[in-house]
């Protein structure tokens, strides 16, 4: 079996070469410690100041200086059947990865991500935007939430749900990409049950729950984002 390039015992703060402020990635690392970059994503890191413990991708964006200033923590894999999104999720060994700037501007790259999301089980990913936090959901989940709070179901795959906590339950609904979603639901309970009959659904939150989403998904997680850096 190939060793991972990254392992690590705490999570891991991936940054690709999407849109990424110097306050998300504070953000991220306050609760994901290690910083791993997809290919162009080290030259984000490197300009906010940060120095990535790997590279992982194909290479073909990031630039000169990234390669020369990074040296052998380039991992250079240049297969082009997989994303570098999809080349280092299955390069990390960790509890959890929080991603910065995979959708990036680009429809496309996010669409392939999403992808990514619902095809590997391992390790546990949570994508960190401007307003959102959005993961795969496992067959059951149980969220602390604020009464009031956005609650959006996606489908990637047909998938059927049940619900308690939502204004409007899921119950014997039949989700589909290309027919009924879920968008813009409500929390009306401090705690959300949802469960699936199997995979292809993704949940979006409020950035501001983050830490709410990593409790449920991450249980051994136990919160030590400090109180300046927290989201939710």
């Amino acid at each position: 079996m190939t060793q991972p390039i990254v392992k690590s015992t705490e999570g891991v703060t991936l940054v690709a070469g999407g849109p990424v402020t110097r306050r998300d990635l504070a953000l991220s690392l306050a609760r994901a410690p290690h910083l791993v970059a997809a290919d162009s994503g080290a030259d984000s890191a490197l300009r906010l100041g940060r120095v990535p413990e790997a590279v992982i991708g194909d290479m073909d964006s990031l630039s000169e200086h990234g390669r020369e200033s990074l040296g052998a923590r380039v991992h250079h894999l240049p297969e082009q059947e997989t994303t570098d999104f999809d080349k280092c999720l299955r390069n990390i060994e960790a509890p959890f990865v929080l991603a910065l700037g995979v959708a990036g501007a680009r429809i496309d790259h996010g669409l392939a991500v999403m992808n990514v999301l619902v095809r590997r089980k391992e390790p546990v990913c949570l994508l960190v935007g401007p307003q959102d936090v959005l993961f795969h959901a496992p067959p059951d989940l149980r969220l602390r939430l604020g009464v009031g709070d956005r609650l959006s179901l996606f489908p990637l795959a047909p998938v059927r749900g049940e619900s308690r906590g939502l204004r409007w339950p899921i119950d014997g609904i039949d989700f589909a990409p290309d027919g009924r979603i879920g968008t813009s639901n409500a929390v009306s309970e401090s705690e959300v049950r949802l469960s699936f009959d199997r995979p292809g659904m993704l949940v979006i939150l409020p950035r501001t729950r983050l830490d709410a989403a990593l409790r449920a998904l991450v249980p051994a997680w136990a919160g030590r984002a400090p109180r300046s850096a927290r989201g939710g």
